[in-house]
């Protein structure tokens, strides 16, 4: 099948507004389809079937390219086909297309738009569109650009939902109508006229909002939705509530998810919005949202529009038990246990109680690269129990920004947790973090996080293998004095403190799960070791500043180390649809923390790293960098630097097969991490230098496999190291096997 004479048109747009199909070609190779000649081998039992020519889609595909031609101003287009056989059986489609010359809209004009009690509210809202330029007059624009029939449609439901808005509750697509007039003189030139039957304003009128009940109670309170008082007898004003005991729930919960106040004037984004209000609870689900009793429309024929609520809580305990798998050096198994409480007081809080515990086994070869004489256990373990506390609103400070115009959906997040876990070089001894956390919907597109307190105290030891990797390095012998920069990256494994206050904005428009078009992006910035600055310089040494705090719990002997610094982070991912089959996506992503104040470093869990499934991949989990230090030389772990760039493409090669779509996937991941200009223990080849970091780049390129159940996807990778930093460009021949679950951006 084949496009020509489309100029302004892509053949990518063109195939998919027409149902005529071909067997799929191969990366876009003109006739060859392989999945049809494995049908025809396998004798129908794998593979894609022969596709037909039905002469009559054709047809009505050149139909649908005409239609499609004119919503975009050509109206003088010409569509025409040609089928030429070049096989035995077997066609070639060609839609032959003259575009002609595109039409122009030069005014808009509006009839029928009611007036408002404030003269200029209709002006306004006319000038505002995205159509419009200059005033004729009252009711007349100038446009002056080319005709679109989509931007018509846009306009036209813009007025239906302003009137909607402003009490015209009625009022459907049918009731606004453009018409197109071409000039006499040159039918290329057009106007429009957008004639408009408002109907008349409603209101809002009764609530029957239940919970968890069969039918409306003879008993009722009747309550102000906005203020929380109780209502006069006026029977525009009510709110019928019924709420099972059982479900103890408070009902100014309720109450305050209704946006609007009944008597009002009808509004139905606030009508729409207090549906989302409930979705967001958590707490609940609606059987049933609506304005009629007994069918899907209101009665038009009534003033006051009432509303109908039934809703029903979900279950208040929960257990849920999880046995899962894991990759970080070797592979490993573990299993987790939570206890879930909705609704904890009656406001739909949610709490959630997890303990898990890990053991992940490694090979005696990934510990050898640690020393020469690996006597480290082969079995690494990790548990960890937290508790988790979310509320669906702002709390203090920010409660006062609740459901305002930017803000419309806010939660906090309180979480505390303990865990215990050996690492490949160091074991985490405890980790104690609590984290005070707001979350912001902006927009369908805009959202904010902001991480308001984010302790850690954290207790690790090096493991006897690294502490004697370290004196081998730096040639210290038993008894030796350590020189400056082997003490600093002790100090590493000392007792710590960090908190953090981070800001995070997020911009994104796409399926978080199949994430085959549009973008997603992420930028924070954040200032941690405030909290235990704050403390040593006004509580524990008042006028000075000593650089630590004492233990906590008894942790060690040793004080709690702290240091102060910024980081900033930003994160851009982009994905193109290139047909229905294939995805092209990529990712840029770049990180700089910096120290200040009296210690020059960054905690060790607050840098960065690089490697694994989901990062640099060919590498394992914080195996890569800093620069171009190997690893028997990487001495002081992370990096204050972090600079990466990935590409992916992806084409389906198999649909609906054990209920999955296959992806194959040809990817290139490259970057790496370095040490910054305050870090003085680190080797200076792991140092960030403008004239070499370039060279520091590592990369990875390989194959995969995706097997996409839509609801998940399970991905397979066999990366190959194009530079490997040891041995240099395409010198390693060694192949690398990840698996993750999801897209690895």
């Amino acid at each position: 099948m084949r496009f020509s004479g489309n100029k302004q048109i892509k053949d990518r747009t063109l195939e998919t507004l027409i149902r005529t199909r071909t067997n799929r070609e191969f990366l876009g190779i003109n006739r060859f389809t392989p999945w049809y000649y494995i049908w025809k081998a396998s004798g129908g039992k794998f593979g894609e079937k022969p596709v037909y020519l039905d002469r009559q889609v054709v047809i009505n595909d050149m139909e649908r390219l005409t239609l499609y031609y004119n919503s975009l101003g050509y109206r003088g287009v010409k569509v025409d086909t040609t089928i030429i056989t070049f096989k035995k059986n077997q066609v070639e489609v060609s839609f032959l297309i003259d575009e002609g010359k595109a039409s122009h809209l030069n005014t808009i004009a509006y009839s029928g738009i009611p007036n408002f009690k404030e003269a200029n509210t209709k002006i306004n809202f006319l000038r505002n569109s995205p159509l419009t330029k200059d005033r004729i007059n009252d009711s007349t624009f100038v446009v002056n650009r080319q005709f679109n029939m989509q931007e018509l449609r846009q306009e036209q439901l813009r007025i239906i939902d302003y009137l909607k808005n402003n009490g015209y509750a009625s009022i459907q697509r049918d009731s606004v109508i453009a018409l197109i007039r071409p000039m006499p003189e040159d039918t290329t030139q057009l106007d429009v006229q957008f004639r408009v039957n408002a109907g008349k304003i409603f209101h809002f009128g009764e609530v029957y909002l239940k919970l968890a009940d069969t039918k409306l109670p003879d008993n009722y309170d009747r309550i102000d939705t906005l203020n929380g008082v109780k209502f006069t007898n006026d029977s525009t004003k009510k709110i019928y509530r019924s709420l099972e005991r059982s479900t103890q729930t408070n009902p100014s919960l309720l109450s305050d998810q209704i946006l609007f106040k009944p008597g009002d004037v009808y509004n139905h984004d606030l009508y729409l919005n207090s549906v989302r209000e409930f979705q967001n609870l958590g707490m609940l689900f609606i059987r049933r949202f609506g304005q009629s009793e007994t069918s899907v429309l209101p009665d038009y024929q009534k003033e006051y529009i009432p509303t109908y609520i039934d809703l029903q809580t979900v279950t208040k305990h929960s257990f849920n038990t999880e046995l899962f798998g894991m990759k970080r050096y070797g592979y490993g198994t573990g299993l987790g246990v939570d206890y879930t409480n909705n609704n904890v007081f009656g406001k739909a809080e949610n709490f959630i109680l997890s303990a898990n515990t890990s053991f992940e086994f490694v090979s005696q070869s990934v510990l050898e690269n640690i020393a020469d004489t690996a006597t480290q256990s082969s079995v690494f373990r990790s548990y960890e129990i937290r508790g988790d506390y979310t509320v669906p609103r702002l709390n203090f400070p920010f409660a006062f920004l609740d459901n305002t115009k930017y803000f419309t959906r806010g939660i906090t997040r309180y979480s505390l947790s303990y865990s215990r876990s050996d690492q490949l070089y160091f074991d985490i001894n405890s980790d104690i973090q609590f984290n005070l956390r707001y979350e912001v919907t902006h927009s369908p597109r805009f959202s904010s996080f902001l991480d308001l307190v984010e302790l850690d105290v954290v207790d690790a030891s090096p493991t006897d293998e690294f502490r004697q990797n370290l004196n081998n390095e730096f040639g210290v012998e038993e008894g030796d004095a350590k020189p400056i920069e082997l003490l600093r990256i002790l100090e590493d494994f000392e007792p710590q403190v960090s908190s953090v206050i981070r800001y995070s904005f997020r911009s994104q428009r796409t399926d978080m799960i199949k994430r085959n078009y549009g973008y997603f992006s992420e930028y924070s910035i954040a200032s941690g070791g405030n909290i235990p600055f704050l403390l040593d310089k006004y509580v524990i040494t008042p006028g000075t500043i000593e650089g630590d705090l004492p233990s906590l719990f008894n942790l060690s002997n040793n004080s709690l180390k702290y240091s102060q610094y910024f980081k900033i982070t930003a994160d851009y991912r982009r994905y193109y649809s290139l047909s229905n089959s294939s995805v092209f996506a990529w990712r840029l992503f770049g990180g700089l923390a910096h120290p200040y104040g009296k210690n020059p470093s960054i905690p060790l869990n607050r840098r960065f790293f690089a490697g694994g499934s989901n990062d640099i991949r060919g590498w394992a989990p914080f195996q890569l960098g800093p620069g171009g230090l190997s690893g028997t030389n990487v001495t002081v772990n992370g990096g204050e630097i972090k600079l990466a760039a990935f590409t992916e493409a992806r084409q389906i090669f198999l649909r609906n097969f054990l209920k999955a779509n296959w992806h194959a996937a040809w990817y290139v991941d490259a970057g790496n991490i370095w040490y910054g200009p305050r870090n003085e223990a680190a080797r200076e080849e792991g140092r960030f230098k403008t004239d070499e970091f370039y060279n520091q780049v590592a990369v990875g390129s390989g194959l995969g496999l995706r097997l996409d159940w839509n609801y998940v996807i399970v991905r397979f990778d066999f990366t190959f190291r194009a530079h490997d930093l040891d041995v240099g460009w395409f010198n390693n021949k060694k192949l690398y096997f990840s698996f993750g679950i999801g897209h690895s951006f």
